[in-house]
């Protein structure tokens, strides 16, 4: 759990999708999931899982997201290995500031991308 800069609201991490929501601190479990749907979506993967007999670190995900995934990793490692190479050829304050846009550049594709398994092999929760 971490705290909001903004607020101080203590916020979790969704455990399907990955947002971030407001953690209920109020009687019961706490929650695990930003949208009941989310509950659902997760129970119907571990029941998929169950029945493929996936480990607990087994992870089915579409083809299509695998490779969005794959792609976006590969810009990323791309850009470092521009920077790697710029930065060892000059090395002055513009030159980190335009490396990080660069980097910044490759990097923000991340930022909508969600990962939505199928099915999720079952983990013990503490």
């Amino acid at each position: 759990m971490t705290l909001s800069r903004a607020s101080d609201v203590p916020r979790k991490r969704c455990d399907w999708c990955g947002a971030g929501f407001a953690a209920n601190n109020g009687p019961g479990r706490p929650s695990r999931y930003c949208r009941r749907s989310h509950r659902q979506r997760a129970y119907e993967a571990r029941q998929l899982a169950v029945a493929h007999q996936l480990g607990a670190d087994d992870v089915l995900v579409s083809a299509s997201l695998l490779a969005d995934l794959q792609d976006a990793v590969y810009l990323i490692e791309a850009a470092l290995e521009d920077i790697d190479r710029d930065l060892a050829e000059v090395d002055d304050p513009r030159s980190h500031r335009d490396a990080l846009w660069h980097l910044y550049g490759a990097a923000a594709g991340l930022r909508a991308l969600r990962i939505e398994p199928k099915a999720v092999g079952a983990t013990e929760r503490p």
